[in-house]
Formats: C-alpha cells, sequence, structure tokens
C-alpha cells in the first residue's frame, strides 16, 4: 500500500458510508478509487453475489431441476 500524498476531509455521514463500502484489507483510497470506476461503468456491480450467495443459488437450481425432472418422469409413467 503506497503513503498518503494528500489529506481529504469528509463528513461523518460520508466516512461512515465509506466505512460501509471498504472491504477486506482495502484502504479508503482503495475504496473511493473502485467508487470512481464503478460510477463509469453503469453495469458495475450489478449481479455480483459473495460466493455463499452463488452457491445457495446454485443448490436451489439443481434441486429445482431435479424436481422437474421427476415430475415429468412421474407424468410420463402415468400419461
Amino acid at each position: 500500500m503506497a503513503t498518503a500524498d494528500e489529506q481529504i476531509r469528509v463528513s461523518d455521514t460520508v466516512k461512515r458510508e465509506l466505512d460501509r463500502r471498504r472491504r477486506d484489507g482495502e484502504s479508503y483510497n482503495d475504496v473511493l478509487q473502485r467508487m470512481l470506476e464503478d460510477d463509469r461503468d453503469l453495469l458495475a456491480g450489478f449481479g455480483r453475489w459473495s460466493d455463499e450467495q452463488a452457491e445457495r443459488v446454485r443448490e436451489a437450481r439443481e434441486k429445482s431441476k431435479q424436481k422437474s425432472k421427476e415430475r415429468m418422469r412421474r407424468l410420463a409413467d402415468n400419461g
């Protein structure tokens, strides 16, 4: 991590928001830089899930697919 070249003052509200958006290991400079980069990309952050969220969705999707296959087999056997 680089040392600070400049200091800026921010309100308590802005500091709390930066803290909220701060990821593990990020400096305030990292947070601000990411936010400024994201600001240029309209889809930045869209659809991002944590690994845990993504895994839960994958598992739920797989269960749903299995239920659907079983239901189709039952319908085919009874038809």
